[in-house]
């Protein structure tokens, strides 16, 4: 083909790859029974007077498959860590026992699990209307260049055939998170 062809198809390859990349973080949020470090880590602490990312700011562990422990680099962050996991509106209730904060993450209902299946499949849906805004800006810019009918539909040819893998992809990475979600 030609360098610019070449170049809009790398690019729209790059971009439906970050479409995946940004499906998996998504679906890292969302919890399938176990206790993750990624659970809290959107949570955002008040460390003085900016907002922290909470692993900046202490220690994040799993000591069993309930509880979520966050020891603090400084004692006096307990506060300000509870008040964080609280304001991100995750459904945890942290405690503290005057060293660290902790979470019991409590066992999901089978209504909560098709709750967070059907997240996970809004995420995926996103991820590939995603995918079908980068082939159609593809297709918009091959209709610029000055090139043969021939060439155009070659290239057009293979961006679909790229749309078509990361569909793929997205709904296997979905049916994935599904299974780990619907599994008691």
């Amino acid at each position: 083909m030609n360098e610019e062809i070449d170049f809009i198809i790398d690019g729209t390859k790059e971009a439906m790859q970050n479409a995946i990349v940004h499906l998996e973080k998504q679906l890292l949020k969302i919890r399938a029974g176990k206790a993750t470090p990624s659970m809290v880590s959107t949570v955002l602490v008040d460390y003085y007077g900016s907002k922290t990312p909470l692993n900046q700011v202490g220690n994040i562990n799993t000591p069993d498959a309930r509880t979520i422990s966050i020891q603090p680099f400084e004692k006096s962050l307990i506060q300000e860590i509870e008040r964080g996991i609280m304001n991100a509106n995750l459904g945890f209730n942290p405690m503290n026992n005057g060293e660290s904060v902790i979470i019991n993450v409590p066992p999901l209902t089978e209504e909560r699990r098709k709750e967070l299946a059907k997240q996970a499949k809004a995420e995926a849906e996103d991820s590939k209307v995603g995918v079908r805004n980068d082939r159609k800006n593809a297709n918009t810019e091959l209709k610029k260049l000055d090139i043969s009918e021939d060439l155009q539909k070659g290239a057009e040819e293979e961006i679909q055939n790229l749309t078509d893998t990361f569909i793929k992809q997205i709904d296997e990475t979905f049916i994935s998170k599904e299974k780990e979600i619907m599994k008691v």
